[in-house]
């Protein structure tokens, strides 16, 4: 292949990575689907491609939407698979974040509440609040009607508003509402976890991946306790996390996060989303799968003190 070719198909491969990873949820997944639409590139007459940009949109859009169908008409996703993979702050898959849509669209809530959507309402809402794409760019894209993908916008958004806060907390005020759950937590003060989520917390964990499915928590004290059980610390959690951890405080898809981290190993995270009147949900993740991409952004960094140094 041609080295103008490439070249120019690597100018668009952050942004194609980062609309699969909104699509899929998964970056490895995202990867692939980039790699797979690097491959038709390559086999493409593209003298006769007149916009390569929306050739590779149209091109990456579709083969997600063939592994998302594919998975739900198989039913072979794996465990934990329904809940998305969290990315470290500062991966460039989280982008573009330059709007309110753009960010919201790739939080943790938002991802997880995708997967209620239909796969074709799934692009739309994607091609729509995360890159600003016209309906009728979008009808093309998807071989729908301009009407149709005006319908699945707003449907999807309709079904995406219940993971809105009415207000956003700063960052300052995000850290110290999971620093004092971190210490409750602890502390095994069990009424103060309590204290501290919402009227309509939930809590969400992949199980570690030992599970058919994630472990879904619907109550506010359902999740205190659960949360209570899992930071327990005992001799089996560290022998299945490979010793030791620390627990440093950082941020993934925008929300704050505790990362368990041993040696240069992630190995578990937990994500909060903050509203004003607290904890509004808590997303446990400690599946392999889903910490392989957030240890390699964490290699990158020079961390600071960690919030506990032997968890």
């Amino acid at each position: 292949m041609d080295r103008t070719a490439t070249e120019r198909f690597e100018t668009d491969r952050g942004r194609l990575a980062a609309l699969a990873y909104r699509l899929l949820g998964s970056a490895a997944d995202a990867e692939d689907a980039v790699q797979d639409a690097f491959v038709r590139w390559q086999a493409a007459d593209r003298e006769c491609i007149e916009s390569p940009e929306a050739w590779l949109t149209k091109v990456v859009t579709n083969l997600c939407l063939d592994r998302l169908r594919s998975a739900r008409a198989r039913r072979e996703r794996a465990a934990g698979d329904r809940l998305p993979e969290p990315l470290l702050e500062g991966d460039p898959m989280l982008g573009p974040a330059e709007t309110a849509e753009q960010r919201e669209s790739v939080s943790l809530a938002v991802l997880t509440l995708m997967e209620r959507l239909s796969p074709v309402e799934r692009a739309v809402y994607v091609l729509r609040e995360a890159f600003s794409y016209p309906h009728a760019e979008i009808a093309r894209i998807l071989d729908i009607t301009e009407s149709g993908s005006q319908q699945h916008a707003h449907r999807a958004r309709r079904r995406v508003a219940a993971a809105r806060h009415d207000t956003e907390v700063d960052r300052a005020t995000a850290r110290r509402i999971v620093e004092a759950f971190l210490d409750a937590a602890a502390s095994g003060r069990t009424e103060e976890l309590v204290e501290l989520l919402t009227e309509d917390a939930t809590g969400f964990s992949d199980g570690a991946g030992l599970f058919e499915h994630p472990m879904w928590f619907a109550t506010r004290e359902r999740v205190a306790t659960a949360f209570l059980r899992g930071f327990k610390p005992s001799d089996a959690k560290r022998r299945l996390a490979g010793g030791t951890p620390a627990i440093h405080l950082d941020r993934v898809n925008g929300a704050p996060a505790a990362l368990a981290v041993v040696g240069d190993r992630v190995v578990g995270v937990v994500a909060f989303d903050i509203s004003d009147g607290g904890i509004a949900a808590v997303r446990g993740f400690a599946a392999r799968d889903k910490c392989v991409r957030i240890t390699a952004a964490w290699r990158e960094r020079e961390p600071g003190d960690p919030f506990i140094a032997r968890w």
